[in-house]
């Protein structure tokens, strides 16, 4: 009986973890494309809703498909190796202001940079006028912008990560005669990649769901990225007639995620098992 009882409980719980996914998919394939004739399971299937998507006119899908997996990739990047370059100083050497410095760091990141939306929106206002391509409406404005967010709880996070890597690695390469670029790039890099995979990961997803910030920053219609653009696909009256293109695009926008996932996954997997000992 208790066997049963956890069995119809897990199937309990795939149901309720799969039911928004079979909906969007029905919504995505069904042929009118409203949200009034969307249902779990669909009167027809065709493709229609994504030819929309890619025709459209007044939605560039394509182009806010290359301008979220632009800049998420470059901002993740960027973030990753400016964060793991702090990480290293933190963990490994020692200078004045290094306490003060992780200190600030983490009383910083306790306050969501929306707080400082006003200060950041005057100053880029300032940007855009001495320098149009790093203000509103520019890919190269919003990485600055995503860039100083993320900055802090990667160094975090991997500093804890640093400090659990023995010393003694680094002063036996120092006697050997290797630098401290040496050390960094040869010694410490092969051995966090576990973390180095975690947080790429992390900030890749962050960038490609932040909206609050985009939306504020990027207003033309050619410049905006998945989460803005796709919002208004669905804002005012459109909510109706454009769900099904909506679920279209969700399906689409997920391909980018899971890709990187799948792409990290054995770094992630081969890092957490290079340092096991055969018994």
């Amino acid at each position: 009986m208790k066997l049963a009882l956890r069995h119809a409980f897990v199937l309990l719980v795939c149901a309720f973890a799969l039911f928004p996914i079979l909906f969007v998919v029905s919504a995505a394939i069904n042929p009118l494309g409203t949200l009034a004739s969307s249902d779990l399971v669909p009167n027809g299937a065709s493709f229609d809703n994504v030819a929309k998507l890619f025709s459209s006119d007044t939605y560039p899908f394509g182009r806010w498909v290359f301008n979220s997996v632009f800049i998420a990739l470059a901002s993740s990047s960027a973030s990753l190796l400016l964060s793991m370059f702090a990480a290293y100083a933190f963990s490994r050497m020692r200078f004045a202001g290094r306490r003060v410095g992780l200190l600030a760091l983490l009383l910083i990141q306790m306050f969501p940079q929306f707080l400082a939306i006003v200060t950041i929106f005057m100053i880029f206002t300032r940007v855009s006028e001495l320098y149009p391509a790093f203000g509103f409406n520019t890919t190269w404005g919003i990485l600055l912008l995503y860039l100083g967010g993320a900055l802090g709880v990667n160094t975090w996070l991997m500093k804890g990560f640093l400090d659990t890597i023995p010393k003694e690695l680094d002063e036996s390469a120092t006697v050997d005669g290797a630098t401290h670029a040496q050390v960094f790039w040869k010694i410490i890099m092969p051995l966090v990649t576990p973390i180095l995979a975690v947080t790429a990961l992390l900030a890749f997803i962050g960038t490609m769901s932040e909206f609050l910030m985009a939306n504020i920053f990027l207003r033309d219609a050619e410049s905006k990225t998945l989460a803005v653009g796709m919002y208004g696909m669905i804002a005012g009256d459109g909510r109706n007639a454009n769900f099904g293109m909506f679920a279209a695009a969700t399906l689409i926008t997920a391909i980018p995620t899971v890709s990187v996932f799948l792409w990290l996954q054995k770094f992630i997997v081969s890092g957490l098992t290079a340092g096991a000992v055969k018994g």
